[in-house]
């Protein structure tokens, strides 16, 4: 029979601080998102506190460990073994995963051996038929005309198995900005998006199956008023093959195809008029990787994982812009590609009660093709031609780490690493806009490195209780963000003009970001009551010279010191019950830190009630309280909330 899995866990994994989500957990999420679940492992946090509702897509980047707010993912998503962040931008494509799909989720924190993995590494499985029904799926309407389908296939074929499944969630939204700052511009911001997932595993060998993949989805929101739309179309395929021989083998190819498009607008100071400024109408980009792992036997106390893998990247912005009279005067193109080649191994050795563990991995990167142009509407010469010169180098990665176990219940480990991250295409080449400021891009941006060592225990009395804490220490150096240069009025290089109500920034290198903290996770089981929680407290400073002098000393901006999540559940003879409690401390909108973001607590409750058979009917709740969360804050002051109080009634069938 296939498993439907890769290969086991990575030797480099035995030392690690892990956290993990399952099933049962994944399908009882108030909010039925991916963004939410992954928020029960705190100190996970996105560049900004909306979910794929309302957020815009480019601020979707996700972190581990207080390593500074970026749009960039600094923490590595891989579905499946495939890395799942834009290959323009580095954000991350939510609404492609539907919570209901997977069978599990794995968040090895601190730095990975993978290209990306700077802050940890989120690895997503695909649910397999020991885990779903035949037939499952549910449908929920709720707050503001929304409505929830899921609906999913699953067989058993042969020695294999298929599984088909489909998501479509809409709403008319809620107005972003609160109550006492709105202005005649100001509307519900709604959302449409739907995926399509198909997976088949089909053994070839005894000992081998083949794994085929498929996931599509569209994404359409906007921000709340006029000239604010945002939309993201996307599809991935992959094969892997693994092989459970003498000689485990596991070879991946993928292919990742994305298009995003939005539209910006100026609000005048008594928002009552929204006018157009930008209209990033297409960004193609796309994304190939193949990745082999070969385990030679070496007997049970020994383990080798030698791997190799190839990525590449490549896209484009193209915009409209300087609008004058409600008609776009210019048009603009930037983009580039991207490629890392490396090769790796891994090295353990296990002992009655002492587990070692080394890792280390070279890659040569490149970036090429790298050019802006912007030539005026309808036609004419162009008025900026820059071709960047092409970049490469060489980074390594590494991870060496120990476990002890002097005790049954007691386990005891720690761990050094290094690992790197490339700029995107997005952060070297492309420009733009929020509100009155205006940030441009920076060619000439450096690989991000980050060195960290972590110490932690576990304890687990019983296979029902686990409680873990673990301190970490970490740099990244180089880090990328968008540092304050002046203040308008004025025009500046690569944005044109900034009113006297923005600010002109620059992506750049900063010396580095130090974070240090602590992680506390527990899971305790007793009879029909479960609770899980977890916290995490980083203390998180910049160190910056140059332009990123007045940084010195800051918190990093969307940085909070404190996280917290606790979800108290219960579940008998198909009832089920669970509220979750969330905690996350203030931080600042902007870099200089003058802008900042009050903490929240939220309460988030959910209840499920059997009527015949696997039918049951539910009924969800998000932010029950209504807390005002603020998600951002302009350079004027305007405030942005996050979700505020939703209501949820549906019905599930085999979930």
């Amino acid at each position: 029979m296939v498993a439907g899995r890769g290969l086991d866990r990575a030797p480099a994994d035995a030392a690690a601080a892990i956290a993990e989500i399952d099933r049962a957990r994944l399908t009882g999420i108030a909010s039925g998102r991916l963004e939410d679940a992954l928020r029960d492992v705190a100190g996970i946090q996105q560049f900004r506190r909306s979910d794929a509702r309302s957020a815009n897509p480019t601020s979707q980047g996700i972190t581990l460990r207080g390593l500074g707010g970026n749009a960039a993912s600094r923490a590595l998503l891989i579905l499946d073994g495939v890395p799942q962040a834009d290959p323009f931008g580095a954000w991350v494509p939510f609404p492609a995963f539907a919570p209901e799909r997977l069978g599990a989720i794995r968040v090895v924190r601190g730095a990975g051996l993978a290209p990306g993995a700077v802050a940890g590494t989120i690895h997503l499985e695909s649910a397999t038929p020991d885990q779903l029904a035949p037939v499952a799926g549910q449908i929920a309407v709720g707050s503001r005309q929304s409505i929830e389908a899921n609906a999913a296939l699953s067989a058993r074929l042969g020695g294999g198995f298929a599984t088909l499944s489909a998501d479509y969630a809409r709403g008319d939204g809620f107005v972003p900005v609160v109550a006492d700052q709105r202005g005649a511009v100001d509307r519900p911001a709604p959302y449409e998006q739907a995926s399509l997932a198909a997976r088949a595993v089909l053994p070839i060998a005894p000992s081998t199956e083949l794994q085929a993949s498929l996931v599509g989805f569209t994404d359409a929101r906007e921000r709340g008023f006029a000239f604010s739309e945002s939309g993201s179309d996307g599809a991935d395929a992959s094969l892997r093959l693994v092989s459970r021989g003498r000689w485990r083998t596991a070879a991946l190819a993928y292919v990742q195809v994305r298009e995003f498009r939005s539209s910006f607008a100026a609000i005048d100071a008594g928002r009552t008029a929204a006018t157009q400024v930008l209209d990033q109408f297409a960004t193609p980009a796309t994304g190939l990787g193949a990745r082999i792992d070969v385990e030679p036997p070496l007997g049970s106390a020994l383990s080798l994982r030698l791997g190799g893998e190839w990525r590449r990247t490549t896209g484009r912005t193209q915009e409209r812009f300087n609008f004058q009279a409600g008609r776009a005067t210019r048009i603009r193109r930037a983009g580039g590609a991207t490629s890392t080649t490396g090769g790796s191994a891994e090295l353990a050795w296990r002992g009655a009660d002492v587990t070692l563990a080394a890792s280390a991995r070279a890659d040569r990167w490149t970036i090429r093709n790298g050019s802006l142009v912007e030539r005026p509407r309808p036609g004419g010469p162009p008025l900026t031609d820059i071709r960047f010169p092409d970049q490469a180098g060489w980074e390594w990665s590494g991870r060496a780490g120990a476990e002890w176990r002097p005790a049954a219940p007691l386990t005891a480990r720690a761990a050094l690493y290094r690992g790197w991250r490339l700029p995107t295409l997005n952060e070297l080449y492309r420009p733009f806009r929020a509100g009155a400021d205006a940030t441009a891009a920076n060619a000439l941006l450096r690989p991000e490195r980050v060195h960290g060592a972590e110490i932690g225990v576990d304890v687990r009395p019983t296979d029902t209780m686990t409680v873990g804490a673990t301190l970490f220490a970490n740099r990244l150096n180089g880090a990328i963000a968008n540092v304050t240069v002046a203040r308008g009025p004025g025009i500046f290089p690569g944005v044109g003009f900034v009113s006297a109500a923005g600010s002109f920034r620059r992506r750049e290198n900063l010396d580095a970001v130090r974070a240090r903290g602590v992680e506390l996770d527990a899971r305790i089981v007793r009879g029909p009551w479960s609770l899980l929680a977890s916290y995490a407290f980083v203390d998180a400073e910049v160190t910056g010279r140059g332009l990123a002098a007045p940084l010195d000393g800051r918190r990093p901006a969307q940085t909070p010191r404190h996280f917290g999540s606790t979800t108290l559940a219960w579940a008998s003879g198909g009832w089920q019950a669970a509220a979750t409690l969330r905690y996350v401390g203030d931080q600042a909108e902007d870099d200089l830190g003058e802008r900042m973001l009050g903490d929240a607590v939220t309460l988030d409750a959910r209840i499920a009630l059997p009527i015949a058979g696997r039918l049951a009917v539910e009924a969800r709740a998000e932010n029950l309280t209504g807390t005002r969360i603020a998600a951002a804050v302009s350079a004027d002051g305007v405030v942005e909330r996050a979700t505020p109080r939703a209501l949820w009634f549906g019905l599930r069938y085999g979930l």
